[in-house]
């Protein structure tokens, strides 16, 4: 009797079980799902914006993936990788366009398939864009350019050191540097670019010393070129305050060790976050903004350790 008691039972459970699992991945199947298309996952910056987007596919219930090509070169990489991506028919895509010209043809097929479009970090011209999820790199220049001329005199020499001439977020911030400077009667000796063809720094900042011997500071669009101008200025034994931008690791480690004065950093976080949440929107028909600031953050040698603690938080 008590052998044919325990069969109902095990039956039943198993059951129960089974059904369980049935209704688990029913509900799986019927997340929406997104990918997240960036330029690179190599660097760190691109590290903490995966951070941010995989923290947001768990907290709006969404299947999501973060991928980037190997290389940003050859440039046919990033479309490529959309057209197969295309191919997994996602309810909506988030990307970071590396070069417009190649990217748009291939995002007006997102557009034919009613696929939303999210732009994080990187803004373009097309009119079709859900939302744009990044840095106002104009207003991060202005930024800097306020923190160098809170350092030196109206009248002293300055150098701006800029990114790659065909990147637009490095124009932008070079004029907000400059656009303050200028206004405060700050005197730009030199605008130069320090990176080569193949976006790594080149040695600019010797020359620049050379030819103007009195100058009094110099301002950077990015991290790699302020980290690059302290290295000579150190061999030179210059001491004048660099002002970098972005907020990477190496950079707030300097500000921290008194090396290096000030970097206006970027929320890589955020940005990967904030575009997840106006993917969902977008899926569920809900209002989404056209475009969010994703806000920027003075680091100085007073709040430097607070920015290095919440980076390897996330990187770990």
């Amino acid at each position: 009797m008590k052998k044919r008691g325990i069969i109902p039972f095990v039956f039943t459970a198993f059951l129960l079980v089974f059904i369980s699992l049935v209704i688990w991945f029913l509900k799986e199947d019927n997340k929406p799902k997104v990918i997240f298309v960036g330029q690179r996952l190599d660097t760190e910056y691109w590290k903490i914006i995966e951070s941010g987007a995989k923290e947001g596919f768990r907290d709006f219930d969404i299947e999501g993936e973060v991928l980037a090509p190997d290389s940003v070169y050859p440039i046919s990489n990033q479309p490529n990788l959309l057209k197969t991506v295309l191919k997994q028919h996602p309810d909506a895509l988030i990307v970071t366009p590396t070069v417009p010209a190649d990217t748009i043809p291939v995002l007006e097929e997102y557009k034919k398939n009613n696929i939303p479009v999210i732009f994080a970090s990187r803004d373009i011209e097309w009119e079709h864009k859900t939302s744009y999820i990044g840095t106002d790199h104009y207003a991060l220049g202005k930024t800097a350019g306020k923190l160098l001329g809170s350092m030196v005199y109206p009248g002293e020499q300055v150098a701006i050191i800029y990114g790659g001439q065909d990147d637009q977020a490095m124009i932008d911030r070079k004029n907000g540097m400059k656009k303050v400077l200028e206004d405060i009667g700050i005197e730009i000796v030199t605008e130069q670019s320090g990176y080569d063809q193949f976006g790594n720094p080149k040695p600019v900042i010797g020359a620049i010393l050379q030819k103007h011997p009195d100058i009094q500071g110099i301002v950077t669009t990015s991290d790699r070129l302020a980290l690059d101008v302290l290295k000579t200025l150190e061999k030179k034994e210059v001491n004048i305050p660099v002002i970098g931008t972005d907020g990477i690791t190496d950079m707030v480690e300097s500000i921290e060790a008194g090396k290096m004065n000030a970097t206006i950093a970027q929320n890589p976080y955020d940005i990967g976050y904030l575009s997840v949440e106006q993917a969902k929107k977008a899926i569920d028909g809900a209002k989404t903004e056209k475009r969010i600031d994703s806000g920027i953050d003075i680091i100085t040698e007073g709040n430097a350790n607070e920015r290095l603690n919440f980076i390897q938080k996330l990187l770990d």
